[in-house]
């Protein structure tokens, strides 16, 4: 069907010294649950971490995942894109699955799926917030993933996207599920309050 990436082997460095991946939602580390929810779609799910014994690993424990280490992060995400990129089936499509962004569940990552079998062949299929912002997953065409073996520095996939904005076709998911990410200290504040209104 497809495969995901979860890339994982940042230094969560806006964090004040904790591990964002790390901290618990819903009673287990916000990794896990990330990729829990990308299992739950059927695809094969590749998890890049800094080293396969990474404190990080522990959230994998008996998950069906492939796991790749990424010794040299320090030259920003492109390398874990280029490093689990080369990983994956290059037949099938690539989402590319942050794993910071919690609001994102398994019906999420099905709408963008099923997305494919009205786009247009080619089409890159991007995850937007239910106004049209441009957000996260975004699942590429086997076409693109020779590309990725191209990415330098700390923009992600964006070259790719920059090319391809033809082909780009946004896919709305509910409220900000696409847009939230945690990044920093006050970002987790903020949403775990919400997350604790919404819970009562």
């Amino acid at each position: 069907m497809i495969t995901i990436l979860i890339p994982a082997a940042g230094a969560s460095s806006r964090m004040a010294g904790t591990d964002k991946l790390m901290r618990r939602v819903d009673g287990v580390p916000l990794l896990a649950r990330t990729v829990d929810r990308a299992l739950a779609t059927g695809a094969r799910v590749i998890v890049t971490l800094p080293a396969t014994d990474h404190p990080r690993a522990a959230a994998l424990a008996g998950k069906d995942v492939t796991v790749v280490a990424v010794p040299d992060r320090d030259r920003g995400m492109s390398r874990s894109l280029v490093r689990g990129a080369a990983q994956a089936d290059p037949a099938l499509p690539l989402m590319i699955l942050p794993a910071d962004m919690p609001d994102l569940d398994s019906d999420d990552l099905r709408t963008l799926i099923a997305a494919r079998t009205t786009a247009p062949v080619g089409a890159i299929l991007r995850g937007s917030g239910a106004d049209g912002t441009p957000g996260h997953p975004v699942l590429f065409p086997p076409s693109d993933l020779p590309g990725f073996a191209r990415l330098e520095g700390d923009q992600g996939a964006r070259e790719i996207l920059a090319r391809a904005a033809s082909r780009l076709v946004m896919v709305p998911l509910p409220g900000t599920h696409a847009l939230t990410d945690l990044d920093t200290a006050d970002d987790w504040a903020r949403w775990e309050a919400q997350h604790q209104e919404g819970a009562t």
